[in-house]
């Protein structure tokens, strides 16, 4: 799978950004933006993320 260029930077959507604040709005949400980083903000956050194929549950629960 090729990766993003380091250049470029990581990429995070819009509606992740807006939904930083608002962290119970994310959790029964649905991510459609596969392209998008996830940010240390969403520790300890649950989401459900599209992966092209089916609707996969995350928990991220630690920052690396």
């Amino acid at each position: 799978m090729p990766r993003r260029s380091i250049w470029k930077g990581s990429f995070v959507d819009s509606f992740l950004l807006r939904m930083k604040k608002k962290r119970d709005l994310l959790l029964n949400r649905k991510i459609g933006s596969r392209r998008s980083s996830i940010l240390p903000e969403f520790v300890n956050c649950s989401v459900r993320i599209y992966n092209g194929k089916t609707v996969v549950r995350s928990l991220k629960d630690q920052q690396f």
